[in-house]
C-alpha cells in the first residue's frame, strides 16, 4: 500500500493485486511467516518485490501486444476485409506473436468462421495477396501467420 501511495499517480499500468491473486496461497504463507515472532520481514519483502516485478512484466507483455495490434491495424486498416476475415485476423492478433499455435489452417478458419472449405481457401488466399497473412508450408501442411510489421519509427 505504501508503494502504491508513494507512486503519486492516479493510475498504474501494472496490478500487484492481480499478481498476488495468482499466487494467493504463497502470498498468505509468506504473510503468515512474516507476522510470526521477531517481525523479521526480509523474506516477505523479497517475496513482495518479486511479485511486483512479475506484475510489471505481465503489464509490459500486455502493452507490447496492444502496440503490435495497433501497428498492424495502422498498416492494414484500409484493407477491405469481410467479416470472416476480420474475425480470424482479430483472433490471431489477440493470441499475440507466438500465441496462435500452429498458425491459421484452412480447418481452423472453417471452425472459427463457419465458412466452407472452398470459401476458407479463397479468404486465406486473399489475406495472403493483400499482405495480411504470410503462408508457411504448402499442401495439407499449409498454415498462415500474421504478417507483422516492423516497429514504426
Amino acid at each position: 500500500m505504501a508503494l502504491a501511495q508513494d507512486d503519486g499517480r492516479p493510475m498504474r499500468v501494472y496490478s500487484v493485486s492481480a499478481q498476488l491473486n495468482l499466487v494467493r496461497d504463497d502470498y498468505y504463507a509468506a504473510l503468515e511467516q512474516a507476522s510470526r515472532g521477531s517481525l523479521e520481514i526480509t523474506a516477505w519483502l523479497d517475496f513482495f518485490a518479486r511479485q511486483v516485478e512479475s506484475a510489471a512484466k505481465a503489464s509490459e507483455a500486455t502493452i507490447g501486444k496492444v502496440i503490435d495490434e495497433a501497428r498492424f491495424w495502422m498498416s492494414h486498416g484500409g484493407q477491405p476485409l469481410n467479416d470472416r476475415q476480420r474475425k480470424a485476423v482479430n483472433r490471431m492478433l489477440d493470441a499475440g506473436r507466438d500465441g496462435f499455435e500452429g498458425g491459421m489452417t484452412n480447418a481452423k478458419y472453417q471452425n472459427l468462421t463457419g465458412a466452407s472449405a472452398a470459401t476458407a481457401q479463397r479468404d486465406l488466399a486473399e489475406l495472403v495477396s493483400i499482405g495480411v497473412l504470410v503462408p508457411c508450408g504448402a499442401g495439407r501442411a499449409a498454415r498462415y501467420e500474421i504478417q507483422w510489421n516492423d516497429p514504426l519509427p
